[in-house]
């Protein structure tokens, strides 16, 4: 029987993981195993092959949604000129918009984190890293902008990501909880509201 390569097995990761963003997308949490073996096309087998439960597919996907993110905030650091916090707020925002086509799932994966301890984990090490990704990046900015000293523009950075990711979740439930929302009406404030 001829091996399995890791490539094969990420790609049928991916394949499950995407399936599952589009049944929590339409169903929510509610959305159940046998969905998320129906919207992929594989076998039960073959899912149970790759994660042994819900949690573990939702820990998947949110790693998907915000590891795209914060990749795209590391890239950002290998720049020539650090962008500003608020075009950086922009940026994160309008790409998880992009990834997320319903914003109203991150709102059920915040509401579940308050009562699933399991879920509580997987948001508690995605915000972690996208918090130490918003501390790094506004910090190098801060140094470069402000001419701050190292340990200056970090205690900045740690104030400042605080402010952004309440404006991020701002502009998430508003977004899924408004119709009238204006997205870009939003971001430009931010942008205007935090440092440039």
């Amino acid at each position: 029987m001829p091996k399995v390569t890791e490539q094969y097995r990420e790609a049928k990761r991916d394949q499950i993981t995407e399936a599952a963003l589009r049944c929590f997308a339409t169903k929510g949490f509610g959305a159940s195993m046998a969905d998320i073996i129906a919207e992929s096309g594989l076998s039960a087998g073959a899912i149970y092959g790759h994660f042994a439960s819900k949690a573990e597919v939702m820990h998947a996907v949110a790693v998907k949604v915000m590891g795209t993110r914060i990749e795209d905030m590391q890239s950002l650091r290998s720049r020539e000129r650090i962008p500003s916090p608020g075009e950086v707020l922009t940026r994160i925002l309008t790409g998880l918009s992009d990834d997320v086509a319903d914003t109203g799932l991150l709102l059920q994966v915040w509401g579940e984190s308050v009562t699933d301890p399991g879920i509580r984990e997987v948001v508690d090490v995605v915000f972690g890293e996208l918090k130490a990704s918003y501390v790094q990046l506004f910090s190098d900015w801060a140094r470069a902008e402000r001419g701050l000293g190292e340990d200056e523009a970090l205690e900045w950075a740690t104030r400042l990501t605080a402010v952004a990711l309440g404006l991020g979740q701002g502009y998430i439930a508003q977004s899924a909880l408004f119709r009238e929302f204006d997205g870009p009406a939003y971001l430009a404030m931010a942008r205007e509201l935090l440092p440039r």
